[in-house]
Order: C-alpha cells, then sequence, then structure tokens
C-alpha cells in the first residue's frame, strides 16, 4: 500500500508509510511515490533526493532511481551468456568487486531488491566470492515473496532470478536455497501455464531454466542459444535505462563474430582429429565404438576459446582412446590381450615391438604411446619441465583398475560399495581426458600441486559424479549383462531390504553432495591448484549431467547428435525483430 501511496490521498497513513524511507531518502527508490509522500508529508531527506534526481536528469526522471548496480549486474551476465566475456575482464572486475563490498556493507540497493540481490548472489559466487546464502534467507518461503513488493507486483523477473540464485548451491547447509528453488521452481511452473505469459519474452527464459538446471548445461550451446534469440532476452535484461541500443548490438555483433570464428576453428580441428583416428587405425577396430564427435563436443562446447585448441584436442584425443580402451576390457580383449597391454604401458620406452599379443593390442598400444607422447611434449614445453612420465602413469593407474573390474567379474567376486566405488573412481576413465587437459590452459601446474590432496579430491569428486551418474541411467542395461555397480551393490549388501528404487535415492544423494563439493572446492580462492585448471573438473561435471541427463546419452548413437551440430557445423541463425538493424551493427 505504501507504494502505491502517491494515489490513495487522505486513505493513507502517513506516518505509517515513512517507515519504508530508505537511507537515500526515497521511498522504495521510486520518485513518484517519494514525491507523492512528500506532497503530503514534508520531509528533508524526501526532498534531497528529488532534488538530487532532477539536477541530474531534468524533467524526464527514471522509474527507478538508483539503479547502476542492477544494470551492471546486468551486463555482466548478458557478456557471460553471450560467451564474450573474456574480452572484458578487468571492467567485469571492477563491477564485481564493487558489487561484493556493497554486499559486504548490506547496502539497500543490494539488499532492497530481491531481484539484484538474487542475481549479485548468483554472479558473485560463480565468480569466486565469499557470499553467504543467509542474505536471500528472507524468502526462503513463498509467503515472504508474497508479502514483499515484488510479489505484490506479481515481478516474475525476480522470481526467476530468486530461482537462478537457489540453484548455486555449495553445500547440505544451504538449505534456505533448496527452500528457494522448491517453491519458486512451482510458482514458475505455474506462470508457464498462463496464456499472457506464453506471448512475452520471459517465456521462453522460464521454459529453458526449468528444463535445464545450470549443472547440466554446456557453455558454447548457452551461448548459441543466446545470441540466436538476443532480441527476445535482451529486451528483458537490458533494458534502455541499462544500456543503449547501439551498445547492445555492438555487444550481439561481438559475439556473433567471436562464435562464427571459433566455429571456423573447431571444423579445422574435428578434421584433424578425423585424420589422427585413421591414422592410428582406429577405425577398424571392430569392437570400439566410434565416439569421435562427441569426444570433441564435450571440449568445444566448454573449453571455447579458440586459443585453448591444445587443451581441446588433448581433450578429444584422451576421450577416444579412453572409450576404445574401455570397449576393450569390456567386449574386445581376452585375459591375454589385456595384461599384455598393461605390461607394454608398464615398460613404456623400454616395450619391444615384437611383444604383442595380436594385432588390436598392437593398435590400442601404440596409438596411447604415440599420442601420450606428442601431448606430453607438447605439455612439457608449455610447463617447463617434463610431464610426459605423469601422463603415462595416469594411463597405467586407468588399466590397472579397469582390469580391477575385469577379475572381479570373471571370478564373480562381489565388492563391498566402498571397494567398488574406490576402484570406479579410476576405472570410469576420466583421468586420461581431464587431467593432460590441466597443463594446456594457460597456467603452470607446478609438481607439487599434481600431488596435493585438492588435486586428488577434485578428481575424485568429479569421477564419483560420473559413476554414479552412469551406474544410475545405465542400470537396467548394465544388470542384463551380468555387470554390478553401485545400486545392485546397495541392494545385494542390504540383504535385499533396500528396493532398487530406494537405492537409485541414495545414490542421487550421493551425486548431489559430490557435485555441491565439487563446486565448492572449484570456487574456492585459497588453492594449490590455479583456478583455470580447477574449472576444467567443473565442465567435466556438467559434461556429465547433461550426457547422462534423461538416459546414457554417450552411449546413445543419437542422443547428442544436435548438441554437435549446434556447436560444430550449424551457422547462428539469429532472431530478431529487425534483422537490418543487426546487419547495420556488423559493418
Amino acid at each position: 500500500m505504501a507504494y502505491i501511496a502517491e494515489g490513495l490521498g487522505n486513505m493513507m497513513d502517513w506516518d505509517e508509510v515513512m517507515k519504508f524511507q530508505r537511507e537515500n531518502g526515497s521511498l522504495f527508490c521510486c520518485p513518484s511515490t517519494t514525491a507523492g509522500v512528500l506532497i503530503r508529508k514534508y520531509n528533508d531527506q524526501a526532498h534531497q533526493y528529488l532534488n538530487s534526481l532532477v539536477s541530474e536528469f531534468g524533467s524526464a526522471v527514471p522509474a527507478v532511481y538508483p539503479s547502476k548496480l542492477h544494470c551492471q549486474l546486468l551486463m555482466v551476465d548478458a557478456l557471460e551468456r553471450m560467451g564474450i566475456s573474456q574480452h572484458f575482464v578487468n571492467e567485469i572486475k571492477n563491477i564485481l568487486d564493487m558489487a561484493f563490498s556493497h554486499w559486504l556493507q548490506k547496502d539497500e540497493e543490494i539488499m532492497m531488491d530481491i531481484a539484484t540481490c538474487a542475481m549479485a548472489f548468483r554472479l558473485l559466487r560463480m565468480n569466486g566470492y565469499d557470499v553467504s546464502s543467509d542474505e536471500l534467507s528472507h524468502v526462503a518461503e513463498a509467503s515472504t515473496f508474497s508479502d514483499s513488493l515484488q510479489g505484490y507486483l506479481n515481478d516474475t523477473k525476480s522470481l526467476l532470478e530468486l530461482y537462478k540464485a537457489s540453484k548455486v548451491s555449495l553445500s547440505g547447509n544451504d538449505s534456505s536455497l533448496d527452500c528457494v528453488g522448491l517453491w519458486t521452481g512451482n510458482l514458475l511452473k505455474d506462470k508457464l501455464c498462463s496464456s499472457t505469459l506464453q506471448k512475452t519474452p520471459i517465456f521462453g527464459e522460464i521454459e529453458y531454466a526449468l528444463k535445464f538446471p545450470f549443472h547440466a548445461t554446456l557453455e558454447r550451446l548457452e551461448h548459441k542459444r543466446n545470441i540466436e534469440y538476443f532480441d527476445a532476452w535482451g529486451s528483458l535484461m537490458l533494458t534502455t535505462k541499462c544500456s543503449s541500443f547501439h551498445v547492445n548490438q555492438e555487444f550481439l555483433a561481438l559475439a556473433v563474430k567471436d562464435f562464427s570464428f571459433s566455429q571456423s576453428v573447431y571444423q579445422d580441428e574435428l578434421q584433424h582429429l578425423d585424420s589422427w583416428v585413421k591414422e592410428n587405425k582406429l577405425d577398424q577396430l571392430q569392437f570400439a565404438r566410434q565416439k569421435l564427435t562427441y569426444c570433441y563436443l564435450s571440449a568445444a562446447a566448454t573449453i571455447f576459446p579458440s586459443e585453448l585448441s591444445d587443451a581441446r584436442i588433448s581433450w578429444a584425443k584422451n576421450g577416444v582412446l579412453t572409450t576404445v580402451v574401455d570397449d576393450f576390457f569390456d567386449v574386445g580383449g581376452s585375459k591375454e590381450e589385456l595384461e599384455n597391454l598393461i605390461e607394454l604401458v608398464e615398460k613404456w620406452h623400454e616395450h619391444h615391438a615384437d611383444k604383442y599379443y595380436s594385432e588390436q593390442v598392437r593398435t590400442v598400444f601404440s596409438a596411447i604411446y604415440a599420442t601420450t607422447n606428442q601431448l606430453g611434449a607438447k605439455a612439457s614445453a608449455a610447463q617447463g619441465r617434463d610431464v610426459t612420465k605423469h601422463l603415462a602413469e595416469i594411463w597405467l593407474d586407468l588399466l590397472r583398475s579397469m582390469m580391477m573390474e575385469a577379475e572381479w567379474q570373471r571370478s564373480q567376486h562381489v565388492p563391498t560399495v566402498e571397494e567398488y566405488m574406490t576402484n570406479a573412481v579410476v576405472s570410469f576413465a576420466l583421468g586420461p581426458i581431464v587431467l593432460p587437459a590441466l597443463y594446456f590452459v594457460g597456467e603452470e601446474l607446478l609438481e607439487h600441486a599434481v600431488k596435493d590432496q585438492e588435486y586428488e579430491k577434485l578428481f575424485r569428486l568429479m569421477s564419483t559424479c560420473g559413476r554414479l551418474l552412469n551406474d544410475s541411467k545405465g542400470f537396467e542395461r548394465e544388470g542384463s549383462q551380468g555387470k554390478l555397480n553401485s545400486i545392485s551393490l546397495l541392494v545385494l549388501h542390504s540383504g535385499n531390504s533396500m528396493s532398487t528404487e530406494a537405492a537409485k535415492k541414495v545414490i542421487q544423494k550421493s551425486i548431489d553432495k559430490s557435485r555441491r563439493d565439487l563446486l565448492r572446492l572449484v570456487l574456492r580462492k585459497e588453492s594449490v591448484v590455479p583456478r583455470p585448471c580447477k574449472e576444467l573438473f567443473w565442465k567435466m561435471c556438467k559434461i556429465l549431467h547433461l550426457f547422462y541427463f534423461q538416459t546414457d546419452g554417450f552411449s546413445s548413437p543419437k542422443e547428442m547428435v544436435g548438441a554437435v551440430n549446434a556447436v560444430i557445423n550449424e551457422p547462428l541463425k539469429i532472431q530478431m525483430s529487425d534483422a537490418s538493424l543487426f546487419i547495420s551493427s556488423e559493418k
């Protein structure tokens, strides 16, 4: 009622209204409400607030003031969403530093506006600032939002910002975020049924946010969508009070140019990888799944800056090799062949060409050996120290863990859940994919960091997520093949007192906890492992959540084809109400 007091005249108790006055003298940072109150009850601070507005803006003042910080946060969000934030690193840091300072001071400009508070929380937390979810506890329940000004105004944008913020949870102690996520999600689902909302730009934003949690999205897919539909969400995010039309079009033109150039780089890299597969005769292995495009997608869609080519190539090549090795241990190789492969990797440079048990072993080992040495030479040059031995050790660890699983199956041994998981975090085969790529992201990764507990924990949490996601989605398929996994082991070791559904719920809780713990470790500022290196663990975690979002997408021949084409092959299709406006911005 106080917010619309200007139209209520003598019906209002003006002393009650003044309880909502802010430190800057305004009522709700709203010039019209403040003016309406001042007419009926003189207040020096309110008068000063209006005078400052007229001095700055003349006869046409904004509907809300101040909104500078909100607009700057919107700009940061927009740059990140379009994939061009790397071009504005210093500017973004300055804005976030200022926002963090306001956050620590509990400044009204952040705390009194729900949308600004939620967006600041999400952007600050995801950029490594230590912000507590306690500042959102005042809207932990739906009723508290309904009683707020935003609730009164039926502010859908504030609801959406709260929902996004609720997903940036770092531990089970963020219980208030879970509550916020629950009720905002329900309200947003209700809004999708509204016929009036379906005609507005925010409808698509809500639909997308509800369908794809942020931990199951690939950056380059998101960037492409946001660039193509900039005209729709840009009208929500970058309003005229925040930035000019000309500035918005310049950002869009930069994003289009950046994405289009990177696509040409991706296409060249994929062609190189295709030649590499043929040169190493990997396409001739009858037992092996051909997953080059999926492996490259996971690299290009996350390690997206054009200059990080070596990291993408390393990631994709080792992704292909781990798929081949996994299939070799599962279906392609005999016990003697597997033992021979491990023996060759153990000897490494001292191996002898006449000691191959079979042509299959020759092909698999030769590809691992040649590729690892080539990548090792590049990584050693980048790091200024020899790291090839470390890359070979990663492969040896994987092969030994895979052999352990093969022996369990051969002898029909039933491991404990703990035994299974200790081995599974290595046998899931993320080590050769992620760990070598850390050397190629432009940061010095010291030897003591590689041996640090933080490095091991990052790997363990990422691999735990992957193993359990795979177990959850592949349970029926693996069960039909006579394989044990975490779900079947939980049921067996409970004496069948635990149902399969109950076991799946236990596994889902473990996935959620591991994901939160991993994100907390990645975002923590006090760290031995450089932040760009840590981010690769989180990127792989997101890839795994997307691949296993509804089914085992990696094993499916068609599930991820659309994503591959969107990131690598299909050019941008800009959806704009007036295409000529965009064309002019490119000139």
